[in-house]
């Protein structure tokens, strides 16, 4: 059963309650919690289709999108998105923007001192290349001296810097980095010829490669655990409680099972500052 059809069939039952009932739904966390009261305000980068994307008709989409409403959804508040680059999105919370980061944020030491984070996936980084991997890049080593792009201030940045230091470190000649404000125009570089290889995320990297856009030379690397990334202590909490409730009745296991992610098998709990 997919998480659409689990989704649906708690649609149905809500539908059918009496209006009393369907009006008893009382909010999780306090407003004064909240950057808008009776919302769940998220940031989103929707530059990674399956994961996070806008379909041809405007609308967000994707794995983290229907997480994100469904948590939503059980804490009775309504889903708000603000579509913001990566590098701005830690410090957009820290300013009180958004309540929570909701964009596959990979989990850091650093970054927990920083924030309420909540593992809730395992996730690894690709090298795309053009179609046919005509540079016959099969291994780390192959990028030495080549021009690769990234998303400039994420994981996948940070990663590819030490590999690079790995491959100096070898004596071999340093990658090209090229950083660009988010996946899909890193992407359109490595179609328009101007780097020889692009990192992503492993669902990220697979998309295209099924549409046929690009091939993945490489995929699996670093893998390093994904989070939800939260200010507050109480809404961190909360969105706990209702990842753990998902994880009882199934539905988190169905939607990390269609995306084809690693479920987490343990309880959910809150890595953060004073955790």
């Amino acid at each position: 059963m997919t998480i659409r059809t689990l989704l649906i069939a708690a649609g149905l039952t809500l539908f059918a309650l009496p209006a009393a009932a369907q009006t008893a739904c009382k909010p999780a966390v306090a407003d004064s919690e909240l950057v808008k009261p009776g919302t769940l305000v998220m940031s989103t980068n929707p530059t990674l289709p399956p994961m996070q994307f806008v379909d041809s008709n405007g609308q967000l989409k994707g794995m983290r999108i229907t997480l994100g409403n469904e948590i939503a959804k059980r804490l009775c508040l309504t889903p708000e998105y603000v579509r913001i680059e990566f590098s701005a999105m830690i410090p957009g919370l820290q300013a009180g923007r958004w309540d929570l980061i909701n964009t596959g944020i990979f989990w850091t030491e650093e970054r927990a001192k920083m924030m309420p984070m909540i593992n809730y996936e395992s996730q690894a980084i690709s090298i795309s290349v053009s179609k046919g991997n005509p540079l016959k890049i099969t291994k780390p080593e192959d990028l030495s001296g080549r021009p690769v792009g990234v998303e400039l201030g994420g994981f996948e940045e940070r990663k590819l810097r030490e590999l690079d230091k790995m491959l100096t470190g070898k004596g071999l000649k340093p990658i090209e980095i090229k950083t660009f404000d988010n996946f899909a125009t890193a992407y359109q570089a490595l179609r328009a010829g101007q780097t020889e290889a692009s990192v992503a995320i492993d669902p990220t990297a697979a998309e295209y490669s099924k549409r046929g856009d690009f091939d993945r030379a490489l995929h699996g690397l670093f893998p390093t655990p994904v989070a939800l990334a939260m200010k507050s202590k109480p809404l961190s909490e909360a969105v706990v409680a209702v990842l753990n409730d998902m994880q009882k009745d199934g539905s988190y296991k169905a939607l990390m099972e269609e995306y084809g992610l690693l479920p987490n098998d343990g309880a959910f709990k809150v890595n953060g500052p004073g955790m």
